[in-house]
């Protein structure tokens, strides 16, 4: 599996381009805030269409502006883990991992929760959760969708060291155990050198 993309994009008065081809692993895109990395995300993930160029993930074409291929967003199969965790203040942990998942293959249940050790959090509801703890069942929402890859965006933003320690050890046991080509932005050099099999600065 791997991302084959060619993206440009004009957001307001910024300009986006961008050239990646990355195998498996995790690519990071690095770069300051503002350079254009979450928007490059989206348009992986379908949610902003880009002006030219093209989307591919494992040979699948998802975006082709020339031949007018846009596949939505639902079809897609991107597990995206969003800045902030997004969790569903009205269900609890349980629910919230379940929401969206996809029955026929991927990964299992029990064994996910085992891997996130988010177990003791199932009839939590997610006002109740640290950061760390929220960011987990995010990362175990996006996951048990059975997704064909990950977009990761800022996974580490506003935890305390512990936890950004606890989030990167699961994000390298994810890049090395999950088989997904994962595609992560950070604005932290340290982060990138640690986690990324390839780093795109932006």
């Amino acid at each position: 599996m791997s991302f084959d993309l060619d993206l440009t994009k004009t957001l307001g008065e910024a300009g986006i381009a961008c050239r990646i081809e990355a195998g498996e692993g995790l690519t990071v895109l690095f770069g300051p805030s503002g350079a254009g990395k979450t928007s490059i995300l989206n348009m992986v993930a379908g949610l902003i269409e880009p002006d030219a160029g093209h989307v591919r993930v494992g040979g699948e074409t998802l975006f082709e502006a020339a031949a007018g291929i846009d596949v939505p967003a639902a079809e897609r199969r991107a597990g995206y883990v969003f800045q902030e965790p997004r969790l569903f203040p009205h269900l609890r942990v349980r629910a919230n991992l379940l929401y969206g998942r996809r029955s026929e293959g991927g990964l299992d249940v029990d064994e996910t929760i085992a891997m996130l050790g988010i177990a003791p959090l199932l009839d939590r509801w997610p006002r109740t959760l640290s950061g760390g703890e929220a960011r987990r069942v995010a990362i175990g929402r996006a996951l048990l969708s059975n997704p064909r890859f990950l977009l990761l965006d800022e996974p580490l933003s506003s935890l305390d060291r512990a936890r950004r320690e606890e989030i990167m050890a699961l994000i390298e046991r994810l890049r090395d155990t999950a088989g997904l080509p994962i595609l992560m932005v950070t604005h932290d050099r340290d982060e990138a050198a640690r986690l990324g099999t390839r780093i795109v600065e932006i």
